[in-house]
């Protein structure tokens, strides 16, 4: 019998912030901010096809309240609100 081992690479997560001066952001406005998508409508998209995690979480609520200690990721980017 041939061992054969198998190796797999995990990428590391970016962290970037996001600055608010609100109490909350929606979720579609803070992919604008996050320069993610240029309008809401493809923000739309991407949230109702399950790409947006929300704390870890897949999110598929546009208008989502995120508060300052939220984090969103898109891809292998983690954003926090701050």
């Amino acid at each position: 019998m041939i061992k054969k081992r198998i190796t797999a690479h995990i990428a590391k997560k970016e962290k970037k912030e996001i600055k608010i001066t609100t109490d909350f952001i929606r979720l579609d406005s803070a992919l604008k901010l996050a320069d993610i998508v240029q309008t809401g409508g493809i923000a739309k998209m991407l949230i109702s096809d399950g790409e947006i995690k929300v704390n870890s979480e897949v999110c598929l609520q546009r208008g989502k309240k995120l508060h300052k200690g939220d984090s969103f990721e898109y891809k292998n980017t983690v954003f926090e609100v701050v």
